[in-house]
């Protein structure tokens, strides 16, 4: 089942890069086999946990497959309903959905490895496919966002790259060489038996390099670029997906390392790239003009957080957030697209009144920033009251920054809240094309409004099985 999860999207990818691009054949056949994807990463659930060769199945990712399987979805979706507006040529269109599901395979892949090599060679193949889908316009703004996004990941690989095989050669004495030095579940078996000090330069590596791709301070810059000018799903996907890859990477080497007591700490190191990450975004979001700029700043925001859970020991509240994110997110920068489609700009300037002129579109969009924001019903907002909590109970010195973060973070999505979807509507200049699917608008607001009606459950309303499950993941992440 973890292979067909991975194969199936890039069958699916060969497919769409070799059939012709008439009509909307491919839009459809590229939610079909995402509906199928997300069908079996539902499946997986109800299978046991274990491991099958360079695979593995637990607590940890098992949820997130799940996510990423209905994100997915979501995505593909919402890119039917706009793609017209996009206004590929043959080559272009075939690319972008070939693309986006060599991407989903290789997130799935990077989700499910428990060889740590075999999850960096998931992540770059997926880092590539993003910089093609944010390149695909050819624009001078989108070449250079996929420029930069390939030179500081690029930066950022090779530093996980040499991580990982540091972590390598602090097991090699105690496994011996071949697979068992880079699987998760035998490098844990042996953390302390392993070299302490190789194991703590390891880990730095592992943080900077894929820190890196999750969007943490300070080799953020490639984010807010590449989030504002590629179409506009791949910012759903590089927000809620490529970051909780790349920072699963992280906390699978920090579980590793916390195991040897001669090791350097991993929390106090992910706590300040956290706390760093948090307090940079909460300020840059108030100087934002461009919707979608405004919200991949908030993905920093929000990484960090993430990241700070996971270093203050905090496991639950961190699975919580990062899947939280994911929902409130994808389902915001899927508002943001339609919106400005419709209104011919991503200026949040040119965006205003939305709840008035289209109410279904513009109060979805109004919950998904209230729920960024932190407030409740949504997911998030119990995430972060539980790193409230911990942090009071382990950290109380953390309370002032992480406060100042949160408050400052929260009004600034407030006031784009007000600016975006209150207040007298702006002009409609729509796109030629946008929304020519049956159904308009709906088509696309059908994804909004189900991710932010996933979020609120995740958040209230959890299955039992569920909640299990996090708790057993923030067992095993340490």
């Amino acid at each position: 089942m973890p292979w067909l999860i991975v194969f199936l999207p890039w069958a699916g990818a060969l497919v769409l890069a070799l059939i012709p691009p008439r009509g909307r054949l491919p839009a459809f056949l590229n939610i079909g086999v995402s509906a199928g994807t997300a069908l079996l990463a539902l499946a997986l659930l109800a299978l046991p946990e274990g491991v099958q060769g360079w695979t593995r199945t637990d607590a940890v990712n098992l949820p997130l497959v799940a996510l990423a399987g209905i994100i997915g979805l979501a995505a593909a979706t919402f890119s039917a309903a706009t793609v017209d507006a996009e206004r590929f040529d043959g080559l272009r269109a075939r690319a972008y959905h070939a693309a986006f599901q060599v991407f989903m395979g290789a997130q799935f892949l990077a989700l499910l490895s428990d060889n740590l090599g075999v999850m960096w060679v998931a992540i770059e193949i997926a880092t590539l496919a993003s910089i093609l889908i944010v390149a695909i316009h050819g624009t001078p703004a989108a070449i250079e966002a996929a420029w930069k996004f390939f030179v500081l990941c690029g930066v950022g690989i090779a530093l996980a790259l040499f991580g990982t095989i540091l972590l390598y050669l602090a097991a090699l004495p105690v496994v011996g060489s071949g697979d068992p030095g880079l699987s998760w579940g035998a490098l844990r078996a042996v953390a302390m038996q392993c070299d302490a000090g190789i194991l703590s330069l390891a880990f730095v590596f592992l943080v900077v390099g894929y820190g890196t791709k999750a969007g943490l301070v300070p080799l953020h810059a490639w984010l807010p670029d590449a989030e504002a000018e590629g179409p506009l799903p791949i910012s759903a996907v590089l927000s809620g997906l490529l970051l909780n890859a790349a920072l699963v990477a992280i906390l699978r080497a920090k579980a590793i390392v916390g195991l040897n007591p001669g090791a350097l700490a991993p929390g106090p190191l992910l706590v300040g790239f956290g706390l760093a990450s948090l307090l940079l975004a909460a300020f840059a979001l108030w100087r934002r003009r461009d919707a979608r700029r405004l919200f991949a700043w908030s993905s920093i925001e929000h990484m960090g957080l993430a990241t700070l859970a996971f270093g203050l020991g905090a496991n639950l509240a961190g699975m919580l957030h990062l899947m939280g994110h994911s929902l409130v997110k994808s389902a915001v920068f899927f508002a943001v697209g339609a919106a400005a489609h419709l209104k011919g700009s991503q200026k949040i300037a040119d965006i205003g009144g939305l709840a008035a002129s289209h109410p279904v579109l513009g109060w979805g969009l109004a919950l998904g920033i209230a729920g960024l924001a932190g407030l409740p019903p949504f997911a998030l907002f119990v995430s972060e009251f539980r790193l409230v909590t911990e942090a009071a109970a382990r950290a109380p010195w953390l309370l002032l920054p992480l406060g100042l973060g949160l408050l400052v973070a929260g009004a600034a999505l407030v006031r784009a809240l007000q600016r975006l979807c209150l207040g007298v509507p702006t002009q409609d200049r729509p796109q030629p094309e946008a929304f020519a699917l049956p159904g308009g608008l709906l088509w696309a607001s059908v994804p909004v409004w189900s991710l932010l009606g996933l979020a609120v459950l995740l958040g209230f309303a959890a299955p039992a099985f569920l909640l299990a499950l996090l708790a057993d993941a923030a067992r095993l992440l340490g």
